[in-house]
């Protein structure tokens, strides 16, 4: 699991390949991700905007913005999270992603939360640092 921390906003993400949905006669990888967002602070914060930046093993990289994450823009109490899971296909078979989440306080204070860049990394290449 892949963990950071931005102005008391921890977020976790967990990647995990799919083979069952990839392709990769096709150089179709396929992977979910699973992200938990937890609030460590004393107010609450809301989730507004994501942006993403996935880059594939030849170093091509695409980035992703929009709002909220899945159809919601969830508030987050302190001390709870809000987890959800989505996915992202590659043309090969490993890269990484990153990103950031624009959070608004309840004061209207708006700061970015870094998402912590992680691998993706399929069976079919040996593990590698990004």
């Amino acid at each position: 699991m892949y963990m950071l921390e931005t102005e008391g906003v921890i977020i976790r993400v967990e990647p995990d390949y799919l083979e069952t949905e990839s392709e990769p006669d096709e150089n179709r990888y396929i992977w979910s991700y699973t992200v938990e967002i937890e609030n460590s602070g004393s107010a609450p914060v809301q989730l507004m905007t994501r942006e993403w930046r996935i880059t594939d093993a030849k170093g091509r990289t695409r980035v992703v913005k929009g709002e909220g994450v899945i159809g919601e823009k969830p508030v987050i109490a302190p001390g709870e999270c809000f987890r959800y899971t989505s996915g992202a296909p590659l043309p090969t078979p490993s890269g990484f992603m990153s990103g950031q989440y624009e959070m608004r306080r309840a004061d209207g204070a708006v700061f970015n939360a870094a998402i912590p860049s992680f691998a993706l990394d399929s069976p079919f290449m040996p593990a590698t640092l990004h």
